[in-house]
């Protein structure tokens, strides 16, 4: 199956290789790769491993079909490094059409409420990623997403996951935004979204099925720094449990260092509360490629506790 897999994939680069030349391709990507400890510190269990963090490769274009109407479309697979699982993975794919109305997309990708977080997140894809603890991470296939077009610094947006199923139910996510994710257009990034009967998982408390989900969120500089902040509540409609968070995070650059740290609560029904707590600092070598280092641990009151220990390397293309 890997071996088919592979050849398939090998195949799907090819055809988008050799039609770069007929259309306007962008090839882009990252390799993230670490040399990682990990700990369950209540039972002494501790190990080695190299990971792939999300490593990707994709590619995507647009096509101006005319004065008002653009199409635009993105193939994106996640490629393990470290050799573990199936060389490619599906990530987010859409075809869509951008104009005067906004912007539409069919396919698969991130739900407006993972959209929501914009930068806040600074462990994204490494252990201490915020879907550990929390429902609402979802990359959702059969969707359908628009944006509005932006009215002044506000902008709208809507994901509509297709049932595709007589018995089951259509998943909606809807967020507001205010201002640029990454800081150079205005001085604070806000959102506030919420997602309905969403399919989704809390990993940390072992739980999935359909999720109400509601996140506000901003981001700003003080004084150099970088602060950002979530408040996160989720219900599973299956179960009816509900689970309140927040999170609060921050990152300090001098010269060619970046400081980081983060705090994350999970607070479900019945007292159970897992947090989680990160540090790490990255360097830069050049513009695509950083090396870096975190901790990251989770203490968890009914389970184990959990530790990790990592550096790595970091390149973009």
């Amino acid at each position: 199956m890997k071996l088919t897999k592979s050849a398939i994939a090998l195949a799907l680069l090819s055809s988008f290789s050799l039609s770069a030349a007929a259309a306007d391709v962008l090839v882009y990507g990252k390799v993230n790769v670490s040399f990682q400890y990990s700990d369950d510190k209540e039972e002494g269990n501790g190990f080695t491993e190299i990971k792939s963090n999300a490593s990707r490769i994709g590619f995507k274009g647009d096509h101006k079909l005319n004065d008002d109407l653009t199409v635009v479309y993105k193939a994106e697979f996640q490629v393990d490094i470290d050799g573990d699982d199936d060389n490619f993975t599906e990530r987010t794919q859409y075809v869509g059409l951008v104009g005067g109305f906004g912007e539409a997309y069919l396919g698969k990708g991130d739900t407006m409420v993972k959209q929501s977080q914009g930068k806040i997140d600074l462990f994204n894809d490494l252990e201490g990623d915020i879907k550990v603890l929390w429902a609402g991470e979802n990359r959702a296939s059969n969707s359908l997403a628009y944006f509005t077009p932006k009215f002044g610094d506000f902008q709208f947006g809507a994901t509509y996951i297709a049932e595709e199923d007589v018995d089951a139910e259509y998943g909606l996510s809807l967020a507001a935004f205010y201002g640029d994710k990454n800081l150079k257009k205005t001085k604070i990034f806000a959102s506030i979204a919420h997602d309905k009967d969403v399919s989704g998982s809390t990993r940390a408390f072992g739980t999935s099925g359909l999720y109400d989900t509601t996140r506000a969120s901003v981001q700003g500089k003080v004084a150099g720094v970088k602060l950002g902040a979530i408040y996160h509540m989720q219900e599973n409609k299956g179960t009816g449990q509900e689970l309140d968070g927040y999170l609060f995070s921050a990152a300090y650059g001098i010269n060619s260092w970046t400081l980081k740290g983060q705090y994350q609560i999970a607070d479900m029904d019945g007292g159970q509360e897992k947090s989680g707590f990160s540090l790490g600092a990255d360097y830069k070598l050049a513009k695509p490629t950083k090396v870096y280092a975190f901790y990251t641990t989770f203490d968890n009151d009914l389970d184990d506790d959990k530790e990790y220990l990592a550096v790595g390397v970091e390149h973009k293309f």
